[in-house]
Protein backbone atom coordinates (compact mmCIF):
# COMPACT_ATOMS: atom_id res chain seq x y z
CA UNK A 1 0.00 0.00 0.00
CA UNK A 2 1.10 3.23 -0.69
CA UNK A 3 1.77 6.35 1.84
CA UNK A 4 -0.60 8.37 0.20
CA UNK A 5 -3.16 5.41 0.53
CA UNK A 6 -1.97 4.99 4.12
CA UNK A 7 -2.86 8.47 5.43
CA UNK A 8 -5.99 7.82 3.12
CA UNK A 9 -6.68 4.61 5.17
CA UNK A 10 -5.98 6.03 8.57
CA UNK A 11 -7.96 9.23 8.20
CA UNK A 12 -11.00 7.68 6.71
CA UNK A 13 -11.16 5.05 9.93
CA UNK A 14 -11.14 6.35 13.95
CA UNK A 15 -11.03 2.47 14.71
CA UNK A 16 -10.37 2.09 18.50
CA UNK A 17 -7.55 -0.28 19.11
CA UNK A 18 -8.73 -2.64 21.43
CA UNK A 19 -13.29 -2.83 21.59
CA UNK A 20 -12.63 -1.33 25.58
CA UNK A 21 -12.11 1.84 24.10
CA UNK A 22 -14.62 2.43 21.48
CA UNK A 23 -17.15 4.40 23.85
CA UNK A 24 -14.21 6.41 25.51
CA UNK A 25 -13.37 6.95 21.97
CA UNK A 26 -16.28 8.44 21.11
CA UNK A 27 -16.71 10.66 24.05
CA UNK A 28 -13.36 12.15 23.53
CA UNK A 29 -14.05 12.86 19.99
CA UNK A 30 -17.87 14.30 20.78
CA UNK A 31 -18.54 14.81 24.36
CA UNK A 32 -15.55 15.72 25.90
CA UNK A 33 -14.95 18.49 23.66
CA UNK A 34 -18.25 20.32 23.43
CA UNK A 35 -17.76 19.84 27.71
CA UNK A 36 -14.14 21.49 27.70
CA UNK A 37 -13.67 23.74 24.26
CA UNK A 38 -12.65 27.00 25.23
CA UNK A 39 -15.71 29.42 25.93
CA UNK A 40 -16.12 31.95 23.38
CA UNK A 41 -14.72 35.05 23.48
CA UNK A 42 -16.58 37.75 25.00
CA UNK A 43 -19.49 35.18 26.45
CA UNK A 44 -21.56 35.97 29.29
CA UNK A 45 -20.57 34.39 32.35
CA UNK A 46 -18.67 31.91 30.46
CA UNK A 47 -15.96 29.53 31.84
CA UNK A 48 -12.78 28.07 29.86
CA UNK A 49 -12.04 25.94 32.43
CA UNK A 50 -12.41 22.12 31.67
CA UNK A 51 -14.99 20.73 34.12
CA UNK A 52 -13.20 18.43 36.37
CA UNK A 53 -15.29 16.89 39.04
CA UNK A 54 -14.58 16.26 42.71
CA UNK A 55 -14.53 12.53 41.80
CA UNK A 56 -11.38 11.91 40.82
CA UNK A 57 -12.59 9.09 38.50
CA UNK A 58 -15.29 10.93 36.76
CA UNK A 59 -14.50 11.50 32.95
CA UNK A 60 -11.73 9.38 33.62
CA UNK A 61 -11.61 5.72 31.19
CA UNK A 62 -8.89 3.15 32.12
CA UNK A 63 -9.26 1.94 28.85
CA UNK A 64 -7.07 5.12 27.96
CA UNK A 65 -4.52 5.28 30.31
CA UNK A 66 -3.20 2.17 28.20
CA UNK A 67 -1.83 4.87 25.68
CA UNK A 68 0.86 6.19 27.87
CA UNK A 69 4.01 4.60 26.61
CA UNK A 70 6.58 4.85 29.47
CA UNK A 71 9.71 4.27 27.48
CA UNK A 72 12.47 5.91 29.12
CA UNK A 73 13.99 5.70 25.87
CA UNK A 74 11.74 7.94 24.17
CA UNK A 75 13.22 11.02 23.14
CA UNK A 76 9.64 12.72 22.79
CA UNK A 77 8.78 12.67 26.35
CA UNK A 78 9.89 14.61 29.51
CA UNK A 79 9.71 13.26 32.91
CA UNK A 80 10.07 10.04 34.82
CA UNK A 81 9.01 6.89 33.20
CA UNK A 82 7.48 5.77 36.35
CA UNK A 83 5.25 8.74 37.10
CA UNK A 84 2.24 8.60 38.70
CA UNK A 85 0.46 10.97 36.11
CA UNK A 86 1.37 10.93 32.60
CA UNK A 87 -0.53 13.58 30.50
CA UNK A 88 -0.18 12.77 26.37
CA UNK A 89 -0.35 15.62 23.92
CA UNK A 90 -1.76 14.55 19.93
CA UNK A 91 -0.68 18.07 18.90
CA UNK A 92 0.64 20.00 15.41
CA UNK A 93 3.46 22.11 15.01
CA UNK A 94 1.02 24.54 12.72
CA UNK A 95 -1.69 24.69 15.35
CA UNK A 96 -1.59 28.26 16.60
CA UNK A 97 -3.84 27.01 19.80
CA UNK A 98 -0.72 24.29 20.20
CA UNK A 99 2.12 26.91 20.27
CA UNK A 100 -0.19 28.70 22.41
CA UNK A 101 0.16 25.79 25.06
CA UNK A 102 3.54 24.93 24.16
CA UNK A 103 4.42 28.65 25.12
CA UNK A 104 2.16 29.66 28.31
CA UNK A 105 1.02 26.38 29.59
CA UNK A 106 3.73 23.35 29.65
CA UNK A 107 6.55 25.45 31.03
CA UNK A 108 4.48 26.21 34.17
CA UNK A 109 3.78 21.99 34.53
CA UNK A 110 7.08 21.11 33.87
CA UNK A 111 7.99 23.26 36.63
CA UNK A 112 5.67 22.58 39.01
CA UNK A 113 5.05 18.72 38.33
CA UNK A 114 7.15 17.01 35.13
CA UNK A 115 10.71 17.95 37.80
CA UNK A 116 9.33 16.90 41.07
CA UNK A 117 8.68 13.66 39.33
CA UNK A 118 4.71 14.07 39.33
CA UNK A 119 4.33 14.60 35.87
CA UNK A 120 5.35 12.48 32.87
CA UNK A 121 4.24 14.81 28.99
CA UNK A 122 4.80 11.85 25.92
CA UNK A 123 4.44 13.90 22.54
CA UNK A 124 2.31 12.34 20.24
CA UNK A 125 2.84 13.78 16.59
CA UNK A 126 -0.70 14.95 15.03
CA UNK A 127 -0.20 16.15 11.58
CA UNK A 128 -3.71 17.53 10.31
CA UNK A 129 -2.83 20.94 8.29
CA UNK A 130 -1.09 19.19 5.41
CA UNK A 131 2.00 18.48 4.05
CA UNK A 132 3.74 21.27 5.88
CA UNK A 133 2.83 19.97 9.14
CA UNK A 134 3.83 16.11 8.40
CA UNK A 135 7.06 17.71 7.23
CA UNK A 136 7.81 19.30 10.81
CA UNK A 137 6.76 16.16 12.41
CA UNK A 138 9.00 14.35 10.75
CA UNK A 139 11.72 16.50 11.51
CA UNK A 140 10.66 16.75 15.02
CA UNK A 141 11.02 12.73 15.42
CA UNK A 142 14.84 13.06 14.01
CA UNK A 143 15.83 16.12 16.15
CA UNK A 144 14.63 13.54 19.07
CA UNK A 145 16.84 11.08 17.58
CA UNK A 146 19.62 13.05 18.39
CA UNK A 147 18.51 14.29 21.63
CA UNK A 148 17.31 17.78 20.57
CA UNK A 149 13.43 17.03 20.26
CA UNK A 150 11.96 19.50 23.27
CA UNK A 151 14.73 22.52 22.03
CA UNK A 152 13.53 21.74 18.34
CA UNK A 153 9.78 21.79 20.02
CA UNK A 154 10.44 24.95 21.81
CA UNK A 155 12.01 26.81 18.35
CA UNK A 156 9.12 25.17 16.55
CA UNK A 157 6.41 27.06 18.49
CA UNK A 158 8.19 30.31 19.19
CA UNK A 159 6.11 33.37 18.63
CA UNK A 160 5.93 33.46 14.73
CA UNK A 161 7.76 30.57 14.05
CA UNK A 162 4.58 28.89 12.23
CA UNK A 163 4.40 32.32 10.07
CA UNK A 164 7.55 31.53 8.64
CA UNK A 165 6.79 28.06 7.34
CA UNK A 166 8.11 24.69 7.30
CA UNK A 167 9.72 24.01 3.82
CA UNK A 168 13.17 22.24 3.97
CA UNK A 169 15.31 25.40 4.46
CA UNK A 170 13.30 26.46 7.83
CA UNK A 171 13.70 22.84 9.12
CA UNK A 172 17.33 23.03 8.87
CA UNK A 173 17.49 25.69 10.46
CA UNK A 174 15.03 24.89 12.89
CA UNK A 175 17.52 21.95 13.80
CA UNK A 176 20.16 24.40 14.02
CA UNK A 177 18.68 26.31 16.47
CA UNK A 178 17.87 23.72 18.51
CA UNK A 179 21.49 22.55 18.48
CA UNK A 180 21.00 19.73 15.95
CA UNK A 181 24.59 18.20 16.16
CA UNK A 182 24.55 16.37 12.74
CA UNK A 183 22.83 18.37 10.65
CA UNK A 184 23.36 15.58 7.69
CA UNK A 185 21.96 12.65 10.07
CA UNK A 186 18.61 15.37 10.62
CA UNK A 187 18.16 15.69 6.86
CA UNK A 188 18.04 11.86 6.20
CA UNK A 189 15.97 11.07 9.28
CA UNK A 190 13.64 13.91 8.43
CA UNK A 191 12.95 11.50 5.11
CA UNK A 192 13.45 8.07 6.11
CA UNK A 193 10.76 5.36 6.74
CA UNK A 194 11.30 5.31 10.72
CA UNK A 195 10.24 8.76 10.68
CA UNK A 196 7.57 8.32 8.51
CA UNK A 197 6.41 5.05 10.51
CA UNK A 198 6.45 6.96 14.01
CA UNK A 199 4.18 10.00 13.00
CA UNK A 200 1.81 7.28 11.36
CA UNK A 201 1.86 5.63 14.63
CA UNK A 202 1.12 8.55 16.29
CA UNK A 203 -1.68 9.53 13.89
CA UNK A 204 -2.86 6.33 14.05
CA UNK A 205 -3.18 6.40 17.84
CA UNK A 206 -4.67 10.14 17.79
CA UNK A 207 -7.78 8.46 15.13
CA UNK A 208 -8.48 5.66 17.02
CA UNK A 209 -9.58 7.84 19.94
CA UNK A 210 -12.02 9.82 17.97
CA UNK A 211 -9.54 13.31 17.86
CA UNK A 212 -10.72 15.34 15.52
CA UNK A 213 -8.51 18.56 16.50
CA UNK A 214 -5.70 19.76 18.22
CA UNK A 215 -4.69 20.28 20.37
CA UNK A 216 -6.10 17.25 22.19
CA UNK A 217 -5.00 15.22 25.32
CA UNK A 218 -5.00 12.93 27.74
CA UNK A 219 -4.03 13.15 31.33
CA UNK A 220 -4.01 9.53 32.83
CA UNK A 221 -7.13 8.34 31.40
CA UNK A 222 -9.13 11.97 30.79
CA UNK A 223 -9.87 13.24 28.17
CA UNK A 224 -8.91 17.06 27.97
CA UNK A 225 -9.62 19.31 24.51
CA UNK A 226 -8.31 22.18 23.23
CA UNK A 227 -5.70 24.96 24.39
CA UNK A 228 -7.51 25.01 28.00
CA UNK A 229 -6.72 27.75 31.14
CA UNK A 230 -3.85 26.63 33.01
CA UNK A 231 -6.23 25.19 35.79
CA UNK A 232 -8.00 22.71 33.73
CA UNK A 233 -4.28 20.63 33.32
CA UNK A 234 -3.43 21.51 37.40
CA UNK A 235 -6.55 20.32 38.67
CA UNK A 236 -6.68 17.19 36.42
CA UNK A 237 -3.03 16.09 37.28
CA UNK A 238 -3.92 17.14 41.09
CA UNK A 239 -6.71 14.37 41.10
CA UNK A 240 -4.84 11.94 38.74
CA UNK A 241 -1.96 12.29 41.46
CA UNK A 242 -4.11 11.74 44.03
CA UNK A 243 -5.97 8.46 42.82
CA UNK A 244 -2.59 7.31 42.27
CA UNK A 245 -1.62 7.57 45.93
CA UNK A 246 -4.63 6.29 47.10
CA UNK A 247 -4.32 3.21 44.92
CA UNK A 248 -0.86 2.90 45.80
CA UNK A 249 -1.38 2.79 49.41
CA UNK A 250 -4.37 0.41 49.14
CA UNK A 251 -3.17 -3.33 49.82
CA UNK A 252 -3.37 -5.85 46.96
CA UNK A 253 -6.10 -8.47 47.06
CA UNK A 254 -4.95 -12.18 46.89
CA UNK A 255 -6.06 -13.77 43.90
CA UNK A 256 -7.76 -17.35 43.55
CA UNK A 257 -4.51 -18.48 43.09
CA UNK A 258 -2.50 -16.42 45.74
CA UNK A 259 -1.18 -13.75 43.43
CA UNK A 260 -1.79 -10.67 43.98
CA UNK A 261 -4.27 -9.17 42.20
CA UNK A 262 -2.07 -7.39 39.44
CA UNK A 263 0.94 -8.51 39.58
CA UNK A 264 2.11 -9.62 35.82
CA UNK A 265 5.13 -11.55 34.96
CA UNK A 266 7.35 -8.84 33.17
CA UNK A 267 5.22 -5.80 34.25
CA UNK A 268 7.77 -2.78 33.90
CA UNK A 269 10.16 -2.76 36.32
CA UNK A 270 9.57 1.77 36.44
CA UNK A 271 13.43 2.38 37.03
CA UNK A 272 12.65 6.05 37.12
CA UNK A 273 14.86 7.18 33.68
CA UNK A 274 13.90 10.75 32.85
CA UNK A 275 13.86 10.84 29.02
CA UNK A 276 14.05 13.61 26.18
CA UNK A 277 16.52 16.50 26.68
CA UNK A 278 15.79 19.83 27.45
CA UNK A 279 14.70 19.09 31.34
Amino acid sequence: MSTSSSKTSAKSRPVAIVAGVAAAAVLLGVVSYTATKPASPGASGSSAVAEVSADPAAGVYPELEAYARRDASDGLALGRADAPVVLIEYADFKCGYCGKFARDTEPVLVEKYVKDGTLRIEWRNFPIFGEESEAVARASWAAGQQGRFWEFHRAAYAEGAKEKGFGKDRLAALAKEAGVPDAARFAKDSEGAAARAAVGEDQEQGYSLGATSTPSFLVNGRPIAGAQPLEAFTEAIEAAARTAKTAKKQPAKPSAAGTPSGTQSGSPSGTGAASGAGQ
